[in-house]
């Protein structure tokens, strides 16, 4: 029985480090990038991440790059006043204040990749590097999840359907 018991324990333990999907940084912390299965000849893909800053300065997200499925990234923000939904582009990047955790979700601030080479496939990955305007630069993958919408990320039904207009 303590064999089991220490199996079963162990196998929790691999399964949690290897769902964690995390990467760093300097003083960054990239929690779960991730995208949604896009459908055939969607234009459009969004990607979704939490960026925690552990130090003391604010650091920017300036780019994304991911040429294997977009020759063009873009940091977008999207806002909904008076039942109006407005999407626009983040020239400037998002800033990640000191001591501060920024999520990158449908319905808000996000990536997108714009004119998609493939489809999105669940179970596959996406291939990026992030680059920060201090920390410098970090290769990340993207796990592509399921195009339902989940709990892990929130308001999913005003995620990628709101960008098909681009």
């Amino acid at each position: 029985m303590r064999r089991i018991l220490t199996a079963v324990a162990a196998a929790l333990l691999f399964a949690g480090t290897a769902l964690s999907h995390e990467f760093k940084i300097g003083d960054l912390e990239i929690d779960h990038p991730a995208s949604k299965a896009t459908l055939p000849g969607q234009p459009v893909g969004g990607g979704f991440l939490t960026i925690v800053n552990h130090g003391d300065a604010a650091d920017r997200l300036v780019s994304v790059t991911a040429p294997a499925v977009s020759d063009d990234v873009q940091l977008h923000e999207m806002t909904i006043e008076n039942d109006v939904m407005t999407m626009r582009r983040l020239a400037g990047g998002v800033e990640i204040p000191a001591g501060g955790t920024v999520d990158l979700k449908p319905g808000g601030l996000h990536i997108m990749f714009m004119g998609l080479k493939q489809p999105l496939k669940e179970g596959e990955k996406i291939a990026a590097t992030l680059t920060f305007e201090k920390a410098g630069t970090v290769d990340v993958e993207f796990n592509i999840e399921s195009g339902k919408p989940s709990a892990r990320h929130d308001d999913a039904k005003a995620g990628e359907g709101a960008h098909e207009d681009h």
